[in-house]
Order: structure tokens, then C-alpha cells, then sequence
């Protein structure tokens, strides 16, 4: 390492529950929700993480459409995926969170000029930060691949807004 250089985190989605307090979250936090501010977004999230529903997170946003994939093994769909996205207009923002599938997709949409991040585990982090939790803990209406026992079927959500935001499953 060189301290000439400056370095940066590249799991900026892992902003809370591995720090010892949330000085980084109450940073990071405002800056992130920089980069949708006023953005049309799509979301390219497995069945049951549901990005966003339930807080606050994403209320900047201009719109959300949702394509929705298998939670495991989405690579399986990868091509019905990108061709599903060829359909949006390019000046869309897509935030990913597919598990490893939605690295190699980010790449893949990016080298067809669209704006994608591997969005990751960002919207559980904002629960866990905004519970204060101190450990990884189930969300309510949301599955949680790190907490065992994690309960999705207890849905505390606005089926109605959410199922109008999907565009795909």
C-alpha cells in the first residue's frame, strides 16, 4: 500500500452493521442517496428483497419499475435479464441486487451504456441502521439471506404501489 494513494471502500452498501458505530452510516447515507436523486431507477432485485418498501430510502427517486428474478441461481435467467433491459430507455439508473449475478450484470449493462450499480445488501443495511441493530436481524416483509429464520411471509407492505412498480418477473 502507498499512502500517496487515496483508497476507497468498493462495498460502499456495507455502511452500518460491521462498523463498531454509525458515524459511517450518518455520512455515507446522504451521499448515496445522492446518486438516484431524482433518478428514474429500476430495480433488478430477486423476488423477495424488495428494495426500498417499507422506508424511506429511495423517496428521492423520480420513479422505481421493478424486474423481478429468482432469488437463487438468477444466473439461470441472465440473458432474459439484459434483454428485458434493452426495452428501457438508456437514460434509466438500474440498481442491482441479484447476489453474485448482479456484479457480472453491472458489467455487462454498463458495456452496453447503461447506468447499473451493484446495489447490493444497501436496503437491509438502512433497516438494520435505522432499527439501531447491533447484530444482522430478520426485516419484516423482507428476506434477509444472512439471518436464519428470516420470516418474509410476515409482508408489512403497500402491495397495491409495489406490485404497479413491477415491469417484470
Amino acid at each position: 500500500l502507498s499512502n500517496n494513494k487515496t483508497y476507497y471502500d468498493s462495498c460502499f452498501t456495507r455502511f452500518y452493521i460491521d462498523y463498531p458505530n454509525d458515524k459511517n452510516a450518518k455520512k455515507l447515507l446522504p451521499l448515496m442517496k445522492q446518486i438516484w436523486n431524482q433518478q428514474d431507477i429500476c430495480f433488478i432485485e430477486g423476488e423477495k428483497s424488495r428494495l426500498g418498501v417499507g422506508n424511506d430510502l429511495f423517496n428521492n427517486a423520480n420513479s422505481i419499475k421493478r424486474i423481478l428474478c429468482p432469488s437463487t441461481n438468477a444466473f439461470n435467467v441472465y440473458d432474459q435479464i439484459i434483454e428485458k433491459v434493452k426495452e428501457q430507455p438508456k437514460d434509466t439508473l438500474f440498481l442491482i441486487a441479484l447476489g453474485m449475478t448482479a456484479t457480472c450484470l453491472a458489467y455487462d449493462l454498463s458495456k452496453l451504456g447503461y447506468w447499473a450499480i451493484d446495489i447490493g445488501h444497501v436496503d437491509v443495511e438502512y433497516e438494520w441502521f435505522k432499527l439501531n441493530a447491533k447484530t444482522k436481524v430478520a426485516i419484516s416483509g423482507k428476506a434477509v439471506n444472512e439471518v436464519k429464520n428470516s420470516d418474509f411471509s410476515n409482508q408489512t407492505i403497500n402491495e397495491e404501489k409495489y406490485k404497479k412498480q413491477i415491469i417484470c418477473e
